[in-house]
């Protein structure tokens, strides 16, 4: 199989490649498409091809899919950018590519989302038949972008080609990632007793491997989660920070973000590496 991947130098991006660069099968091939040409070497060296340009330049689209069987779009914008450039890169440069894919003959494009876009709570996990319900504490711009882009890749004819498959991802962290040293920013004023589903890097470039590789994930939907959701508190203790604060009102929505990842361990034998954020802790692994 031949790939190209976008998003490579955000934290999903940084521990999908070499991962999926180390288990590659005879005769495959990895491409990347890449903004900074500073990071072309490094890139090089783990045995990516590389193709320098943005997403959204259509001469450059037509160079980065040319021959590929397979796509791997972990492109994203989410914090510290305006609304408009959100939606231009996590809904517009992303069915951009996709309608680049189809015109090229692509087969597979796996698109990477986020547990966001089920919005409100339904009383238990949400599932991947769930619609859409915007509204909760966390429906933003980036929710509401990448809840758009699914519906278009799985719904309009446009894509009907395209075998197109979904990875929905909890909150990451690990590796090095800067996003768990930060959320206490936002949970201090949260209840203690809220919960957060989280997933570690390793084991969300294990579910889109799976997702890249698997037969007749056609058109499926995948949550990637670990085990077992935390509390605002048990976060904080963790990270060694202040107590939350107490005079903060009961969660109105305490199944907002959590998810059951029965269908991905029942389908593709996914198991995480870390089942739980004190794993991952225990193994020096954050």
């Amino acid at each position: 199989m031949f790939t190209l991947v976008t998003g490579v130098t955000g934290q999903v991006g940084t521990g999908f490649l070499p991962r999926l660069l180390a288990q590659g099968r005879s005769g495959d091939r990895v491409r990347v498409l890449l903004r900074d040409a500073s990071r072309a070497d490094r890139l090089a060296g783990l045995g990516a091809e590389v193709v320098l340009g943005d997403l959204r330049d259509t001469d450059v689209l037509g160079r980065a899919l040319a021959g590929v069987d397979a796509v791997v779009n972990m492109a994203a914008a989410f914090r510290g950018v305006a609304d408009e450039e959100v939606r231009a890169v996590n809904r517009d440069a992303a069915l951009d590519l996709a309608r680049a894919a189809v015109a090229r003959g692509v087969r597979r494009f796996v698109q990477t989302g986020t547990n966001l876009v089920y919005g409100v709570g339904r009383g238990r996990p949400h599932v991947e038949d769930d619609p859409s319900v915007p509204g909760g504490p966390m429906w933003t711009a980036y929710a509401q972008s990448k809840a758009e882009v699914e519906r278009a890749l799985l719904t309009h004819e446009e894509f009907a080609g395209l075998d197109v498959r979904v990875g929905r991802l909890a909150f990451v962290y690990g590796e090095g990632d800067p996003h768990l040293p930060g959320i206490t920013r936002w949970t201090a004023h949260q209840p203690a007793t809220k919960r957060h589903h989280l997933v570690h890097v390793a084991d969300v470039a294990q579910g889109l491997l799976r997702l890249l590789y698997a037969p007749g994930a056609d058109g499926r939907v995948y949550n990637i989660a670990d085990d077992a959701p935390v509390t605002v508190l048990e976060i904080h203790q963790l990270l060694g920070a202040d107590a939350p604060a107490q005079d903060v009102d009961p969660d109105p929505d305490p199944w907002h973000g959590l998810v059951s990842t029965d269908r991905i361990r029942r389908e593709l034998g996914f198991r995480p590496q870390y089942p739980t954020l004190w794993t991952a802790r225990d193994a020096g692994a954050l």
